[in-house]
């Protein structure tokens, strides 16, 4: 069976944004896991479109093209967004008060839990503390 990792909205960034601070880690890190299948959720799509809506039309048009093939690849498994998944992801950030994570991040790892997965692709160490592996790094960082 293949391995499943998550993607995360900065892995999806740094792969369609031109000279992205992470496009070089990001490839680096697909790259070393072979051949697996990506999870990620209509959440994550939703941050990344935001993540690139002042990027100018070239890139917001490449953005959405992305989405699109995303969402049409069956390598990658995209659960949908739902009342379900919003009210866990928002108990989640209400018992991580003292922590930084965004909603997205909650929704992800809760996400990452119901599906067994353990590494992500991403460079956000929120996910470090949740006991997940962050697959996205500096060159001089160790995983």
């Amino acid at each position: 069976m293949m391995e499943v990792v998550f993607a995360d909205a900065v892995y999806w960034i740094a792969s369609v944004r031109p000279n992205d601070q992470w496009g070089e880690a990001a490839k680096q890190a697909k790259s070393s896991l072979g051949a697996v299948r990506l999870l990620t959720t209509d959440e994550v799509l939703a941050e990344f479109l935001t993540g690139l809506g002042k990027g100018g039309e070239k890139v917001r048009g490449a953005a959405a093209k992305m989405v699109r093939a995303i969402l049409n690849n069956p390598n990658v498994k995209v659960l949908a967004q739902s009342r379900d998944s919003f009210l866990r992801g928002v108990q989640l950030y209400e018992q991580r008060l003292d922590k930084e994570y965004s909603l997205t991040d909650c929704i992800s790892m809760n996400a990452m839990r119901s599906e067994s997965v353990s590494r992500i692709l991403t460079n956000d160490r929120h996910f470090i503390q949740e006991g997940f592996e962050i697959l996205m790094t500096e060159k001089d960082e160790t995983r």
